[in-house]
């Protein structure tokens, strides 16, 4: 099978990766060469992805039995048509289109299924912003419709902040929406990633919950499996059984929810792999998310996935702006026990972009908090060089 992957990051690679060991054939499309996905595939296109134009021409080009997208700032309004061309969108167009916009996915899970999330207002103007932190009150997050790993993302909690989180999320918007939504702020214990897995003819099957603290609205660290009563367990699959089944197709889903003394919230959904889920790479199941994703896609039978052990990731971050950076430490972390790393190999760096992950496994007996901590120290030893 050919697969056009729209979008080439860290995500993108490891799915490569796994698509490369069963045979099928991958061109990777990112907007910049030397992605990390296009290192490691059959043949790559470079193009800005909100150009439909651009976009169709290089379907038409590869004929792919699958279309398969990474990331969010991609003209998918046009994933209905390849669809009507007998091509498959994963997880499918409505998918992709929906969740690709906060806007839809949140009416969706609140309004049409009813599920439990913060109270929310939209905004296309920093007065409509103004009006929004008052409907839904202070303290409150702000973020772009269209965007990624925490960017334009923002707390606010005076009225002094509203302009600035503003400024901040319009420039990093992904795409050309120009509209943010602002959520009231949820007193939560914990958050959690539950990645749900839809199949075409099989049951949908859920990964051990996994756990995840984030800095500047990217994650920092994550862990599998996070600690959660039976009771919020049950209540966030049934959540994540529900939104999926309304998105239709079939993949991998990354669905986050807050887990308060409220119960289970339901916050956002990512139609592929997630980052948190990185830390599968550690050996914690019997397949890792990207394997999961890959199989679902071509219709492969997946029996169970079972937890083999405790793990976690810890993201390696650069300080500076460079071109083609390098890395010291490698051999410090190498020498750890049931310690691995990834180096994803981007062209250039800037301060906290996400450059490599420490992976750190364990018995399913030892304390979650201590594999966390073995992966933070680990992912400290590496710099990232100019």
């Amino acid at each position: 099978m050919k697969i056009l992957l729209l979008g080439s990051g860290e995500l993108g690679k490891e799915f490569t990766i796994s698509a490369q060991r069963i045979g099928q054939i991958v061109i990777a499309v990112d907007s910049y060469e030397n992605a990390p996905a296009m290192q490691v595939a059959h043949d790559f296109e470079i193009i800005n992805m909100l150009d439909g134009d651009a976009l169709d021409s290089i379907v038409a080009k590869h004929q792919p039995d699958f279309i398969v997208p990474e990331i969010e700032a991609i003209r998918t309004e046009r994933f209905y048509d390849y669809e009507k061309q007998g091509i498959t969108v994963v997880p499918s167009a409505k998918a992709a289109n929906f969740t690709m916009n906060r806007k839809a996915i949140r009416d969706l899970a609140s309004k049409e299924l009813g599920l439990k999330t913060a109270k929310y207002r939209y905004a296309t103007t920093a007065e409509e912003l103004q009006k929004g932190v008052k409907a839904v009150g202070m303290p409150c997050v702000v973020k772009p419709l269209m965007s990624s790993s925490g960017k334009g993302q923002s707390t606010i909690k005076t009225e002094a902040d509203i302009e600035k989180a503003w400024n901040y999320a319009v420039e990093g918007s992904r795409g050309d929406v120009v509209e943010v939504i602002v959520e009231a702020f949820v007193k939560f214990n914990s958050e959690i990633t539950l990645l749900t897995v839809v199949q075409n003819n099989n049951p949908t099957l859920f990964c051990a919950p996994i756990g995840h603290r984030q800095e500047r609205g990217d994650y920092q660290e994550s862990w599998q499996p996070a600690l959660i009563s039976d009771k919020d367990l049950y209540e966030a699959q049934d959540m994540a059984e529900k939104v999926t089944e309304a998105l239709g197709g079939a993949g991998l889903f990354g669905v986050e929810f807050f887990l308060t003394d409220d119960g289970v919230y339901f916050s956002e959904l990512s139609p592929r792999p997630h980052d948190t889920g990185m830390v599968t790479l550690a050996g914690t199941q019997n397949f890792n998310e990207f394997e999961l994703h890959l199989r679902a896609i071509l219709s492969l039978p997946i029996f169970e996935i079972t937890l083999e052990k405790a793990g976690a990731s810890a993201v390696i971050l650069a300080t500076e702006n460079a071109t083609n950076p390098t890395y010291s430490g490698i051999e410090k972390i190498a020498a750890l026990p049931k310690t691995d790393f990834r180096i994803f190999g981007k062209p250039t760096s800037r301060p906290y972009r996400r450059m490599g992950v420490a992976l750190v496994n364990d018995s399913l007996k030892t304390p979650i908090e201590e594999v966390v901590e073995k992966a933070k120290k680990a992912a400290n030893l590496v710099t990232v060089n100019s």
